[in-house]
């Protein structure tokens, strides 16, 4: 996949864990829980509907009782490798109302030896919004959410 710097934001990663442990912990809404925003953030509840067209939906709960719903829907799964999701659409291809960030995430997971590359693209529609993504701290969030799938994975 060719990256649009102006558009498109990237996070890599080398992880010990296997590509199948790295895939439960995008898949499993339990395990999803405790490793996808990072702390002292929460996830308090995931749905994820394996399929074009499911639901992709987590609620982050912050220290102060913040709470930050996250609705959305699957639009590739290739299982074991790759998840995209967007917040443009709910669940069955339904329009969003009021997307969040308005971006399409894929996240892929390829063998590296034992372990697992581990790549995660979000995809903005516009210059301003991947800039927004970017100043609202993607890089140290989902690279601190990438920390913690590194540590679940480890341990299991």
């Amino acid at each position: 996949m060719l990256l649009n710097p102006e558009l498109d934001l990237e996070l890599t990663r080398t992880f010990t864990a296997p590509p199948t442990v790295i895939w439960r912990c995008w898949t499993e809404p339990a395990l999803i829980c405790q490793w996808f925003c990072p702390k002292p953030w929460q996830v308090t509840e995931a749905v994820i509907d394996l399929r074009a067209g499911g639901r992709f939906y987590t609620l982050m709960r912050g220290p102060e009782g913040e709470s930050m719903p996250n609705e959305g829907s699957l639009l590739d799964v290739e299982p074991g490798r790759k998840l995209v999701f967007t917040d443009l659409f709910k669940a069955d291809f339904a329009p969003a109302a009021a997307p969040g960030l308005g971006f399409a995430a894929i996240v892929t997971m390829d063998p590296q030896g034992t372990g697992t590359l581990y790549r995660a693209v979000a995809r903005h529609r516009s210059a301003d919004e991947a800039e927004t993504h970017r100043k609202m701290g993607f890089h140290e969030g989902w690279g601190a959410a990438a920390d913690q799938l590194e540590d679940l994975s480890k341990g299991m």
